[in-house]
């Protein structure tokens, strides 16, 4: 069984980037047992469908617009996400559901599932979290654990740690990482 775990978002504008920092943060301090794949999808978009095509599971993490308080963390399967319209408000959320039309026209598609948080700032330009998003950050990152466990996938912690802010740092200052 093939799975990967994409995180997306922009990193520039705060909290939006939080997809992509958690699948940094779960590269670097979980082991995972089978095929796992984990992607930094950024702002990808339509260029990530293979993965839906190529992969048994995908785990997408990913901020959610939803009427709800920031911080708030929705686990979706793709069944569901295709039927909640309000979902789709930027551009990204936009392309993860297209994906999910276009991928189940195909004879083969992956289980898809979205680990959403509710975002409390995503128009500033600020590459890093606001601190509603820090604060549920390990309640998001024991989310996507616990939805990779559903898919069957087992893991690890490494006995190194990387902290969430050494993984906000590597995105700052790239040449140091």
């Amino acid at each position: 069984m093939k799975t990967v775990i994409i995180g997306v978002g922009s990193i520039l504008f705060q909290d939006e980037g939080v997809g992509v920092y958690a699948s940094k943060y779960l590269d670097k301090n979980y082991t995972f047992s089978g095929d796992v794949t984990l992607v930094d999808g950024g702002v990808l978009g339509f260029h990530l469908i293979g993965y839906y095509l190529d992969y048994d599971k995908v785990l997408i993490l990913d901020t959610i617009t939803m009427d709800d308080v920031a911080g708030s963390i929705y686990n979706l399967p793709d069944r569901e996400l295709l039927g909640l319209g309000s979902y789709k408000q930027s551009v990204h959320e936009v392309e993860v559901v297209e994906m999910l039309e276009i991928a189940s026209l195909h004879e083969k598609s992956a289980e898809v599932n979205v680990i959403g948080i509710v975002p409390e700032d995503i128009k500033n330009i600020n590459i890093g979290l606001s601190d509603v998003i820090v604060a549920r950050f390990d309640a998001f990152i024991d989310a996507a654990l616990d939805a990779l466990e559903h898919f069957g996938v087992k893991y690890t912690k490494n006995t190194t740690e990387f902290s969430l802010e050494s993984v906000i740092e590597s995105y700052r200052n790239p040449q140091n990482d």
